[in-house]
């Protein structure tokens, strides 16, 4: 499935880590050390550096899971913070995975290693908590915003939810299902300006069929905490 960097089988964006009770059952019974609560990094594949939150509280049954992406230059330990409080408060689980260059594989020229390296993060998420499978979102800010639009619309069977902030642009890609979108972009931005990023991807996306919520907002290029619950009302 996998080649040894990932670019064959993941050149079309698609992910094949499945969700599901049955696998997490089979895999706490093989599994060796739990997850503890709070971050665990690096977290996954040897050689691949991503971050786990665990929120202190754990339903009894299945949990919602966010897919987080930082935006150019960043990395897991910054992006965190937008999404932590809320996944304690609200008992989510939060993957940041981190880019292997300075910003996502499609935003440099097409999907590859960070799509492998994803998806293997995913494995291991999927085999320690039975994550609920209709409660999935994949969100990002910036370049980790147009990757989630552009990851999320290729596999819209895993994710329900896409949630971007901030996004410049939507790869091509073979895009499946029709999941709920919700963008968030501010009228001063003068990193991503808003007329040539979201003012035209949400008219295109709503012109496909997708279920856009749009949010403009007074200020530039970041994410204000009130878009951020907005954007989790839908988790």
């Amino acid at each position: 499935m996998t080649s040894p960097n990932g670019n064959v089988a993941h050149r079309s964006g698609k992910l094949h880590a499945v969700p599901g009770f049955e696998r997490h059952a089979t895999a706490v019974r093989q599994a060796a050390t739990p997850l503890t609560a709070g971050i665990n990094w690096p977290f996954g594949p040897a050689g691949h550096s991503a971050a786990l939150f665990v929120p202190s509280s754990i339903p009894d049954t299945a949990i919602p899971l966010v897919v987080l992406l930082h935006g150019a230059g960043s990395n897991a330990s910054r992006i965190l913070p937008i999404l932590q409080t809320a996944a304690e408060n609200q008992s989510f689980l939060v993957l940041v995975p981190q880019s292997r260059d300075n910003t996502w594989d499609a935003i440099r020229g097409g999907f590859g290693a960070d799509v492998r390296a994803i998806d293997d993060a995913l494995d291991f998420v999927f085999d320690a908590y039975p994550v609920d499978t209709e409660r999935i979102a994949i969100s990002g800010f910036s370049d980790g915003a147009s990757y989630a639009l552009s990851l999320g619309l290729v596999n819209g069977t895993l994710f329900p939810q896409i949630l971007a902030f901030s996004p410049g642009f939507v790869m091509p890609g073979a895009f499946q299902g029709k999941p709920s979108i919700f963008i968030s972009h501010g009228i001063s931005d003068q990193v991503l300006p808003i007329d040539r990023t979201s003012r035209r991807i949400v008219p295109a996306l709503e012109a496909e069929g997708y279920n856009v919520d749009y949010r403009e907002f007074d200020g530039g290029h970041s994410v204000p905490p009130d878009l951020v619950e907005a954007a989790l009302e839908r988790l």
